[in-house]
């Protein structure tokens, strides 16, 4: 296209920098319009970025007024269903914050009014946008430890963040644990079968909620996929980006979520039969021109100019939201879910 893209900011909040920064950047985009169900908010977003653009409260009022080919959506979840719909409505495409929506029905809904409207729209997952990620997932797709047979992650922080999470029924499986999942299937390359899920809440927590969950996933690639995670873990604290251990039939692959990751792989069998060495094999340092929120972002930009779909398309992100709200229908029930079937169970025919 000639003329640059417009686009909308729904939300201004601290989230939102990241956001209009990166969009401020490029060369090709233009922001036409704040949203905020605080005006003072949006004001205070636009001094701080020097913008001179109209502000609203209401997201549709504001996508009828501007007409912005792309939405970034980076208000609370809760929002998340409302603004993408009303985009969907008008033929806009919407990048957004994760999650994708508030329930298993909504995500499935705004994937199938996307695809009606023909528009792109993607979901925030930063987490893939590291290079030593990268570098794990190159690890395990080039067969150094051969075909996967585990995948286990650890993630054991204790951040004291207070307000809404602290009240919050499942804080870690609905706030945090989205990102491990999605992690999971970067580096396997495989989507979730069943799951089986306890969530509870230790001792010394501060949450009111189930702040850890132990679940066991089985995915499409044969593999099992174990979750550890806590968000009330004192002391010994993992990485935000989980520890991971990978094993693989001729191998194991270690991230330890900080620095790059390796690999111990047995050699070929020796000329006399007898077993191969164990060789130490570092993983090759992944070069991203950008990382983090701006890496997902330059990808959904770059996707739409390219005419793809872009890495987190909603259609994908399903399931890493499946993997979500099917741990919580398995902690809630004690019985291992059978996700290909429950998604099915949860399908609603689409409107926009």
């Amino acid at each position: 296209m000639n003329e640059p893209w417009k686009v909308l900011i729904a939300g201004c909040g601290g989230m939102a920098h990241a956001w209009v920064e990166y969009v401020s950047g490029r060369a090709d985009t233009e922001i036409v319009a704040l949203v905020d169900i605080r005006e003072e908010a949006a004001r205070a977003m636009a001094e701080k970025h020097s913008l001179s653009c109209p502000f609203y409260t209401n997201a549709e009022h504001a996508i009828e007024a501007v007409q912005p080919h792309i939405v970034c959506d980076v208000t609370i979840p809760s929002s998340h269903y409302g603004v993408a719909s009303a985009a969907f409505r008008h033929g806009s495409h919407v990048f957004a914050e994760k999650p994708l929506a508030e329930t298993m029905e909504q995500c499935q809904q705004l994937v199938a009014m996307a695809e009606h409207a023909g528009v792109q729209h993607a979901i925030m997952q930063n987490r893939r946008f590291n290079p030593h990620i990268r570098s794990l997932r190159q690890l395990i797709s080039s067969g150094t430890i051969g075909k996967v047979g585990f995948i286990g992650a650890d993630f054991f922080l204790g951040p004291r963040f207070g307000g809404f999470r602290d009240v919050m029924d499942s804080p870690l499986l609905l706030d945090m644990a989205i990102h491990t999942f999605d992690q999971a299937r970067l580096i396997s390359g495989a989507n979730p079968v069943s799951v089986y899920c306890h969530e509870f809440n230790p001792a010394g927590s501060w949450y009111a909620g189930h702040a850890m969950a132990v679940c066991i996933f089985e995915m499409s690639d044969g593999s099992v996929f174990n979750y550890r995670g806590s968000w009330c873990a004192e002391g010994e604290n993992t990485s935000w980006e989980s520890s991971w251990r990978i094993t693989g039939e001729k191998g194991t692959a270690i991230w330890d979520g900080y620095g790059v990751p390796y690999a111990e792989a047995r050699q070929p069998a020796e000329a006399d039969g007898s077993l191969g060495e164990m060789t130490r094999i570092e993983g090759e340092v992944s070069q991203l021109e950008l990382a983090g929120h701006h890496g997902c972002l330059e990808e959904m930009f770059n996707a739409l100019r390219d005419g793809r779909k872009p890495e987190t398309h909603s259609g994908d992100n399903l399931y890493s939201m499946a993997m979500v709200f099917a741990s919580l229908e398995s902690a809630r029930t004690g019985r291992k879910v059978i996700i290909e079937d429950w998604l099915e169970s949860k399908k609603a025919s689409p409107s926009v």
